[in-house]
């Protein structure tokens, strides 16, 4: 494993990294580690806990109901089992 010094970390900052972590229960090395996986996207997946994806965010919520509708409708002809192939 690769070892870093982070430098000009202020006292305020030291005492909300050590708070942090004394809240939830890790050092604060394991903190930053977790932030820093978090912000580069590279938090391990857990079984319980699947990943989450950003990248569809700007998308969600902007559909009207026509176009619900009409997406609703296409999936349901695409979900038609046609008997003469089974």
């Amino acid at each position: 494993m690769t070892q870093m010094t982070v430098r000009g970390i202020d006292e305020q900052l030291h005492t909300v990294l050590k708070e942090m972590a004394a809240q939830k229960g890790v050092s604060v090395n394991r903190l930053v580690l977790d932030a820093l996986q978090e912000a580069a996207d590279l938090l391990p997946t857990r079984a319980n806990q699947p990943r989450r994806y950003h990248d569809l965010d700007d998308l969600a919520g902007t559909w009207s109901e026509a176009e619900y509708s009409e997406f609703q409708a296409t999936l349901e002809q695409q979900r038609g089992i046609d008997s003469d192939l089974w």
